[in-house]
Parts: C-alpha cells; structure tokens; sequence
C-alpha cells in the first residue's frame, strides 16, 4: 500500500510538475521564470586598426537556439570604442555567399565611406574585404548595423561609444550600454511576405466581439465608424511580440541580463534601439532617468520617469540608485504586446518585479491626421485606458452636431454624411476589409501565395502577388482601380474623403500605394508618444530637449521642402510623396552648404522613425539656436516635424527606419553638390 501510494504521489508530482512547464512554454517570454541573471559585458574592440569578420553564427535566445549573422562571432556586434580626434581604418571581412555591407549610423564622415549599397558605395561582395577609413569628428552614442536586405533583422547591428577628447560634460561613475533590439525564429523574408499577404498578420490584439460586449476599447458606434472606412485603430505595430522575442544586449527576458552598480552611483546608461521595427518604451519603475543625451549630442538635463524612442535613435540617462536593491529596466513594445526586459542590482543574481504589459493603446482620431481638429471635445484622453480617443465625442460634441456653429467644418471638411451610415456591423466591416476583400482566406492559403505567386522573395514578386493573387485583382490597373474607388469607400459612401483629398497634398503621386492623406496633420514634438498620454508620471517629448550648447549653424534656412510619409496599410505599400525607391528618377536635389527646412507630414497611422544618413538636423521646437539636433526623428502618426538642416556634400540614403518599410520602398536619396554639379 506504502508502495502503491509512494507511486501515485510520485506520478501526482510529475504530472504537476509536466503541467507546470508546459504552462511556463506557452506564457509570454518576459513573464516566464528567469536565470539568476547574466551580468555578462559586451564584448569590446578598439584602436587605430579594427577587423570585423561577417559571418554566421548561431544564438541563444531565452534557451533556444537559432542562426543568425553576426560579426567576430557575436550578435549583437561587439561594441566599437573610439576617441573623438582619431582617424579609424575598419577592415570588414565578409564571410557570406552574399554581399554585405556596414552603416555607421549617426556618424559624420566622407559619404564614401557611409556604407550603404547602390547609393555611397557598391557593397562588400562574398567572400571579399573592404576597409573604412576615416576621421572620428564627434563624440556619443552611436551605432552600426548592414544596410544589405533584411541582415539587420538577424542580429547585424552592435554599439559605438566615441569618448569625448576633452573633458565630459557629463558627470558619471559607472556606465552600461543598454542595446534594444527584436528577434524572431522566423526568417526575416518570410516575415516580409506574410506582411504583404496580410498587413495584420501578426497582431493578435485586435479588437472583438468579446470586448465589445465586456465595454473595452471602442464603443459599437466608434467601432462601426473605423470599419466602414476600413481602418484598424489597434494596428498600432506591424511586427509584434507574436514572433518577436525583445532583446536587451542580444538576451531575451529569461535570460535576465544584469547590469552591476553600487548604491549612490552616478550610472550613465547608454540606450539605442537597435531593433528592425519596434518602437519601445523605456521605463524603471522606481527609479527616475536624467536624461543627458539624444542621439549621441549633449542636451540639458531633463528628469522624466519613461520615455518613447523609435528604431536607430539612442538616448543617453543618468540614474542613481541609492538603495542596495534590484531594479527592473523595461522596454517594452509600443503596441505592449511583450517587453524586453533587463535587471539593475548591486549583485549578480539579484531580481526585482516585472512589471505587467499594460493594456495597448489604440488609435485616435489625431492618429487619422485629424488633430487640427481637437477642440476638446474629441475625449482623446480616454486611450489610456485601453479606449480609444472618442470618435462618438467628435461626432457629436466636437463636430458641433446639435450645435449652430459647427456646420461648415461638420460637412465640408469631415464629410460625416457618409460615415453616419456607417451605424452597424463594425466587426464584421473589419473582417470584411481583412479577409473578403483582399482575399485571405486561410493561413495556410497565406502560404500558398507565399511560395507560389510571391516570387520567391523578391519585392516585386511579393507585390504581384499581393495586387493580384492574394487580393483578387485581374490586373495591376484594375487592383489600382479597386482600391482606390471600391475598398477605399469613393463613390460608395464607406470612406470619408477627406481622408484621401490630394489637395492636402498636391506633390503625392495618387496610386493604390498611397491610401490616405492626413486631413488636417498637427506638429506632435509635444506628444509623449502612444500609449503614454495619461500614464500618471513623467514622460519625455522632444520640446523637452535643448542642445546643451548653441548650434553650430543658426542662419534662418534658404528654403522649404515638404516630404509626405505614404502607405497602404492593407497592402504594405511604403513611400515617401507616394513613390517608392525603384519609382523614383531623381534623387532629392540640395546645395552644398545650404539651409533647407524639411516638414514631414505622416499621412499614414503608424509611426516612422526618418533616418537622414551624414547629418544632424535641429528640430524645429522654439528652442532657437540651442534646438535639439538628431539623424533620427519618430513622426507620429497622422502628424508632421519640421528640421533645419545643413547639407553636407554626397550622396545620402534618407528612409524609414522600420526595416520593412525602407525594404518595401520607403527610402530615397539626398544629393548635395555644389553649384558646378560637384561633389565639392
């Protein structure tokens, strides 16, 4: 009997304890159990003669293995020191059957030796070597990845720190690079496809019959409204945490890496977001951030609790911990679908709390590009609570129904006689949008387009099947047709013109590639960013930035250049004024040496960090002469940012840093010569 009941107990706990890890296998990568902490450094290069070899490599990701390209056999990269006032030589070995190349990003250098592809240089072949050489001019937080294909998404990016050759204006005792990045199991291509398959694909947060009934996100009249005109207010992040594990120097949440400090430090951390497509949200809880820093130049110092940054940008923050206990560093995704998650602690093994995911946000009207018309009756600000700004509100209140003074914007300039029909079936009108009208009846009909009319990979392939197979259009002229009058609502009540009124943008060029035009887009460098609106503590916004030192050019610019963000959210069609890289004949035309104002006016609902490669550019914030200067701006959507810049001899690659938005065409180049046509 002893022995019988010794067996069940023993069988009892091995149920259990099967159940349990088998629990653990299916919950989200940063709610699972965690290692004692990895308080590994990163590994370091540095000196006059620097060699890089680029090959494969094979990583461990929370326990699981995977292939990825790395350089000196690590992704990440190894972290790149330099001095400001060296001249540097980077030998680049490429070990790959496929050409490479390396970007140094943010920094100031000949154009030649930028790195990119086809634009600056003509790549690094397989099996070749290529030597960089030039003057390091600056100091700060930088970083490097490949501007070749879809490379960086499979962990060809790493650090560069550049000491200053004098005194640091920025006191500290003690520093950690913080390296944010995303990684997934699924190879980058693939990734690509299912997106031009299906633009939604990997949100698995949309919203349901379920929430609707339970009283979250939108109300049924909100949800009927962004149905009919064919919008999903949840698609906030095209690539989420579904596939994506979120990394913190190369370790996923389990892996628990560790940053060491001693109670009352200063400890400079140096974040860069180093990812493919994730804007994060970088937060302590517990513990404030000064931040020092943005995107390798000295700013005043600002004390704030979170922050928002979008890939390729980098802040620098002071913290100073003052208790002999852990901290828990967050990023977590925009969309909160999953967080890359690190520990701060005086001890190697010590944890502290994971905070949850908070509930994501959801698009608002000022997200459509309607902000110009916020009176204070949109109610936007009840998106943090997982809902969404009003649309009801400004049907109604805002909009001036019932109200003598609000005709005139009500129909001339909102067009709401054709949304109001829109009453019933918002789940349905969605579904609809996602699956009857483009054509995606199954995952694995997904697959099938993948292989048999993707065209093996190539972006044009991937195009033609997405306008003709996986939407069911017989020709390109007929899917251009459709989406521009039938899926897009014109001519049948179920889209508000407005939306897509090329007179708010007479330098777009109309195609199926552009599916909205920001009616009424507002500068957004107050806005903490999505999701952040009400979060009850502080939050960084970029007219919070001041240049620590007067800008070293402060003439008023000679001209304006105003460059529209355009998408097809449904058919993951990416471009700057409606045309992608291979449309385009001629590059953007500037003068060596003069002052250009550039506006970016986002007319999609995502937000796009834009990249201007050899530059920095001062934000237009009405800071004057100490305005913050950048490479890398996050636009938010259904918004604009004004820069100035000085434009500097070559030839530059100007994109979206979301990797599959420059890989689908979001990217052009900057050509500056001088007045003989010369590289001067």
């Amino acid at each position: 009997m002893n022995q019988l009941m010794n067996r069940r107990q023993l069988l009892r706990s091995a149920g259990m304890a099967g159940s349990g890890l088998a629990l653990a296998a299916h919950m989200p990568a940063w709610a699972q159990p965690v290692s004692a902490g990895i308080a590994k450094p990163l590994p370091t290069v540095s000196g006059e003669d620097i060699r890089l070899r680029v090959g494969h490599v094979m990583r461990t990701i929370d326990g699981r293995r995977t292939h990825g390209i790395g350089i000196n056999g690590t992704a990440p990269a190894p972290l790149i020191r330099l001095r400001e006032g060296q001249n540097v030589r980077l030998h680049v070995e490429n070990t790959l059957d496929e050409e490479t190349s390396i970007h140094w990003h943010g920094l100031l250098l000949p154009f030649q030796m930028d790195g990119v592809p086809g634009v600056s240089f003509p790549g690094i072949p397989a099996r070749s070597t290529f030597t960089y050489e030039f003057p390091v001019i600056q100091s700060g937080t930088y970083w490097y990845h490949s501007h070749s294909g879809l490379q960086e998404q499979e962990g060809h990016y790493g650090p560069i720190v550049i000491d200053p050759k004098g005194a640091d204006p920025v006191a500290f005792d003690r520093e950690h690079v913080i390296v944010l990045s995303d990684a997934s199991f699924m190879h980058p291509h693939a990734i690509f496809r299912r997106l031009k398959l299906e633009a939604g694909y990997f949100n698995r947060q949309r919203q349901t019959l379920g929430g609707l009934l339970a009283g979250k996100g939108q109300s049924a009249e909100e949800r009927a409204m962004w149905g009919k005109m064919r919008m999903d207010p949840t698609d906030i992040a095209d690539v989420t945490g579904s596939t994506y594990t979120y990394l913190a120097n190369g370790y996923g949440p389990r892996d628990n890496w560790t940053a060491l400090f001693r109670p009352g430090e200063r400890v400079r951390l140096r974040f860069i977001n180093a990812s493919a497509m994730t804007t994060f949200n970088v937060r302590i809880p517990g513990l404030p951030m000064t931040i020092v820093a943005a995107d390798g130049l000295n700013v005043r110092p600002v004390e704030i609790d979170e922050f928002q940054f979008g890939p390729a940008e980098t802040y620098d923050a002071i913290v100073t911990p003052t208790e002999d206990r852990a901290f828990t560093l967050v990023g977590e995704s925009v969309d909160r679908s999953g967080m890359a998650r690190a520990t701060l602690a005086p001890r190697e093994g010590m944890t502290a709390p994971v905070p949850p995911l908070r509930p994501r946000p959801i698009a608002t009207m000022k997200d459509m590009g309607m902000g110009g018309m916020d009176h204070g009756g949109m109610n936007h600000g009840a998106a943090q609570g997982g809902a969404a700004g009003s649309m009801a509100g400004m049907d109604h209140a805002a909009m001036g129904h019932g109200s003598p003074a609000a005709p005139a914007t009500d129909h001339s300039q909102m067009n709401h006689g054709a949304m109001a029909g829109a009453a019933a079936g918002a789940m349905a009108g969605m579904s609809a949008a996602d699956h009857a009208a483009m054509g995606h009846g199954s995952q694995a009909g997904a697959t099938a387009a993948d292989h048999a009319a993707m065209g093996h990979g190539t972006q044009a392939g991937a195009e033609a099947a997405a306008d003709h197979a996986a939407m069911g259009h017989g020709t390109p002229a007929a899917g251009g047709q459709a989406m521009d009058h039938a899926a897009m609502g014109h001519g049948s009540g179920g889209m508000d013109h407005s939306m897509r009124d090329f007179s708010n943008a007479p330098g777009v060029k109309k195609g199926p590639g552009v599916q909205t035009i920001s009616p009424m887009p507002v500068d957004r460098t107050d806005f903490p960013g999505q999701g952040l609106e009400d979060v009850g503590h502080r939050t960084l916004t970029y007219r919070q930035l001041m240049a620590l030192e007067p800008n070293p050019d402060t003439r008023a610019p000679g001209r304006e250049l105003e460059i529209h963000l355009t998408g097809n959210m449904e058919r993951y069609m990416w471009s700057f004024d409606g045309e992608k890289l291979s449309e385009v004949k001629e590059p953007i035309p500037m003068r060596t040496g003069e002052r250009v104002r550039v506006t970016l006016v986002n007319d999609t609902m995502m937000g796009h960090p834009i990249h201007i490669h050899g530059h920095f550019f001062e934000l237009v914030t009405g800071h004057g002469a100490y305005a913050p200067r950048k490479h890398t701006v996050l636009v938010q959507p259904g918004g604009k940012v004004s820069w100035d810049v000085t434009a500097e001899a070559g030839d530059w690659a100007f994109h979206c840093h979301m990797l599959y938005h420059m890989h689908a065409g979001m990217m052009q180049v900057v050509q500056v010569r001088n007045e003989k046509g010369e590289v001067a």
